[in-house]
């Protein structure tokens, strides 16, 4: 990774996560802590410049990791003309610190208007979990500021197993959105009354988390976009290639994933995944003749 990273709290958890990122050949430049000596020390053991004031730290960085106290202590490196925005345009901040959600929003704020990103990593984990890179992170903001940050948070977490957790999480959800909708295609075909089909299912065997968020959106033809057809392929596709260095095999995965292929394909993919109603209701997109 070519961008520059700064540490702003290097007490045992920031050094730690510095140290781990240092191994991994991340080019980390800047360290800052109220704690002098301490942030001296670590400077020097891993090759880092020790900043003595924040601006210095984003000067030198392009990712400033923020591993601070309290909320006081947030707004105090976030805040003011001697702080971590100045001259900050361009600039990701990734902030660890378990702090209240009104000071990760207002931080948010306070970087935006200084057009800088930034992302909430708050952590759940020990020191020796920074150190060895299983950091457990929760993380939320902008899609794009996730993207930047993903090879740092790869390198500082457990989020190869996560990744496989979310492709099988969503695998299991595209195999039940492709069989509700085909279901309620079929129930349509037959002149069945689809509230009451709906009310069955919902009663049955047959129910399901996506029958109470996708249903009666496949009823009405509303495929307001919250997880998009494209996305439902891709992940289908990544929990396949899972499959495969398994050496097992999944056809109803599969039979998934070519419908979803198939809305991309018809220039759908932009739809909810709930849009999958489009190729098995007739009088539709693969049906209307």
């Amino acid at each position: 990774m070519s961008e520059k990273i700064g540490f702003v709290g290097v007490g045992r958890m920031g050094a730690n996560m510095a140290r781990r990122l240092k191994e991994q050949n991340f080019n980390v430049t800047a360290v800052f802590d109220v704690n002098t000596p301490a942030a001296q020390s670590l400077a020097e053991e891993i090759g880092a410049r020790h900043c003595a004031k924040l601006p210095e730290v984003t000067k030198h960085s392009d990712i400033i990791i923020t591993v601070v106290t309290d909320d006081k202590a947030m707004k105090s490196i976030f805040n003011g003309s001697g702080s971590l925005l100045a001259r900050s345009k361009g600039r990701l901040f990734i902030n660890c610190a378990t702090i209240s959600p009104a000071t990760h929003i207002k931080v948010e704020e306070w970087a935006t208007k200084h057009e800088a990103q930034t992302l909430e990593a708050c952590m759940a984990s020990s020191i020796t979990q920074a150190r060895n890179g299983t950091l457990y992170l929760m993380c939320a903001g902008a899609e794009e500021a996730f993207a930047r940050s993903e090879p740092v948070l790869n390198a500082l977490s457990i989020t190869n197993s996560a990744a496989k957790l979310k492709a099988l999480l969503n695998m299991v959800m595209n195999i039940n959105t492709a069989g509700l909708a085909e279901g309620l295609g079929l129930a349509e075909a037959m002149n069945l009354d689809l509230d009451v089909v709906r009310e069955v299912f919902s009663q049955t065997g047959a129910n399901s988390r996506v029958l109470e968020t996708d249903g009666e959106d496949m009823v009405i033809k509303d495929h307001e976009c919250y997880f998009s057809a494209a996305h439902a392929a891709k992940d289908s596709g990544i929990a396949l290639k899972l499959a495969d260095e398994e050496k097992l095999k999944l056809p109803l995965a599969k039979a998934a994933y070519k419908q979803y292929e198939k809305m991309t394909e018809l220039g759908l993919g932009h739809l909810d995944k709930s849009g999958i109603a489009e190729l098995t209701f007739k009088g539709r997109t693969l049906h209307s003749n």
